[in-house]
């Protein structure tokens, strides 16, 4: 989709549809000869409450007037909502290209929602799915427009830039076991920074994570054919000089749960253990192409978590790269033993400030469903910063409590540390108690989306698979962590 603004008048561009806002009980700002908006609302066959929609023609054009609902509060979230709901009338019209009239006297969070809601209500994996018609009922909008009095294209560009990092994250996830191997998720990484530009991309393999000492990583591993791969992405933008924010993601690639095998009705659905990941190297592209002045280190552990005789079993115990020994209760705790080791080597290279994104407990969603994600930290500025740019989003945390009886619950009766408390609750944040351990002493958050990575349906992402989550928080936690006082300052 190409996305573009123009300060031209709706009715001045060449977009086949134009969406105008309306906010409740209020009059429609720009109509067109005839008044056949304003005819439209005093009809009562449009209005002012969120989410509603009408269609009228005039000269030549089609118009959908959009509910926004109160002007009070609208931000960027309802202005996705309101994109969302707008594209799915657009493509029930076989709209080519879309016209937004930004409403009067709103703000900038305002234009970047509309840009990313129509984005991610457009969005499709096609990729196995061949051959569907131009026009047809699923076919994609080709051009969006934002129209406003002033000036909004690099609000806009910036919003295209973030929304395209996201739906790629999407794609990512969707795409199955079979193609989405560790090796192949390490390629795309290169790849990608080769076509972004600014971003170095390495990669370790399997056994050389080994070499390394990571033996909780290459436990995880070792039941898979298919070789594991830590990635590693550098970043940094012009004129960056704060401290290095490391983003840390596990990208299991297909998590069968090992010897402790999940459950077969959605097992299909271990392809998407693999999206935090796919938000750290999606971010990190989206920031190098905005050219944001930070520094970034992207730490992607990539691994199937596979049965077979070779498979880490139940009681074994592994040594982490810090030299914690670990005993493995549960091979279906496996992402804590990636992230374990990620984050050490995320120290030893320098981070000053820890952020991990992880698909990692069932028991977030019990607590969260799928609205908001698991936040847990260890250090209250940095928990703030990161929970403040989730709501600048539209990307939610809520966060749960550290506190060191939970740490007693994950300390192992024949090694240092247990992978899973035998006590059968608060599971989300014993497992994020286990890896603040090996966060140490810098500032460090965990994000758990379990329940917001996949089939978390919004109006604006309205179809099952991958939602690409963590993205467009992740863009936004570095892009404005200077508000943020540097890791050094608080030690």
């Amino acid at each position: 989709m190409q996305i573009s603004s123009t300060t031209l008048a709706p009715q001045e561009t060449d977009a086949d549809v134009i969406a105008v806002g309306v906010f409740d009980r209020e009059e429609i700002a720009h109509d067109p000869p005839g008044e056949p908006l304003s005819a439209l609302l005093d009809s009562g066959e449009a209005g002012g409450e969120r989410g509603r929609v009408a269609v009228t023609h005039a000269d030549d054009r089609r118009y959908l007037l959009v509910g926004l609902g109160e002007r009070t509060g609208f931000g960027g979230e309802q202005a996705r909502a309101a994109a969302g709901v707008a594209l799915a009338r657009a493509r029930e019209l076989r709209a080519r290209s879309l016209c937004w009239e930004v409403p009067h006297h709103v703000g900038e969070d305002v234009v970047g929602g509309l840009v990313e809601g129509t984005a991610l209500r457009d969005y499709r994996f096609e990729r196995y799915r061949p051959g569907i018609a131009p026009g047809g009922a699923g076919s994609r909008l080709e051009r969006l427009v934002l129209s406003a009095h002033h000036e909004i294209g690099a609000t806009v560009e910036s919003a295209a830039v973030i929304v395209a990092a996201q739906n790629r994250a999407r794609d990512l996830s969707n795409t199955p076991g079979n193609d989405m191997t560790p090796a192949a998720l390490a390629d795309y990484a290169v790849e990608l920074g080769d076509r972004v530009g600014g971003i170095e991309v390495s990669w370790l393999d399997e056994q050389a994570i080994r070499d390394r000492g990571m033996g909780a990583f290459a436990a995880v591993a070792q039941g898979s054919v298919q070789s594991a791969r830590l990635v590693r992405l550098a970043y940094e933008g012009p004129g960056a000089s704060g401290p290095q924010i490391a983003l840390v993601g596990k990208a299991i690639t297909f998590d069968t749960g090992g010897i402790w095998l999940k459950p077969s009705a959605k097992l299909s659905e271990m392809k998407f253990d693999m999206a935090g990941g796919a938000a750290v190297i999606e971010a990190i592209a989206a920031l190098a192409e905005l050219r944001i002045p930070a520094r970034v280190l992207g730490v992607v552990g990539a691994a199937e978590n596979m049965l077979s005789g070779r498979s880490v079993k139940p009681g074994d115990i592994v040594t982490a790269l810090d030299g914690t020994t670990i005993e493995v209760n549960n091979t279906d705790a496996e992402g804590r033993l990636v992230l374990a080791d990620c984050l050490t080597y995320a120290r030893r290279e320098g981070a000053d400030r820890l952020v991990d994104i992880a698909t990692l407990t069932g028991g977030v969603i019990a607590a969260l469903g799928s609205v908001h994600a698991g936040l847990l930290a260890n250090d209250d500025t940095w928990a703030g910063h990161i929970e403040a740019s989730g709501r600048r989003t539209g990307e939610l945390l809520w966060r749960l409590p550290l506190h060191e009886r939970y740490a007693e619950m994950v300390k192992g009766r024949y090694a240092q540390l247990t992978n899973l408390s035998e006590r059968r609750e608060a599971m989300p944040i014993t497992a994020a108690q286990l890896l603040a351990h090996f966060a140490r002493d810098l500032p460090w958050a965990h994000i758990d989306i379990a329940g917001t990575a996949w089939d978390a349906k919004t109006p604006y992402i309205a179809d099952a698979g991958a939602t690409g989550f963590g993205v467009r928080l992740l863009v936004e936690a570095v892009r404005s962590a200077s508000s943020v006082d540097s890791a050094a300052d608080r030690r």
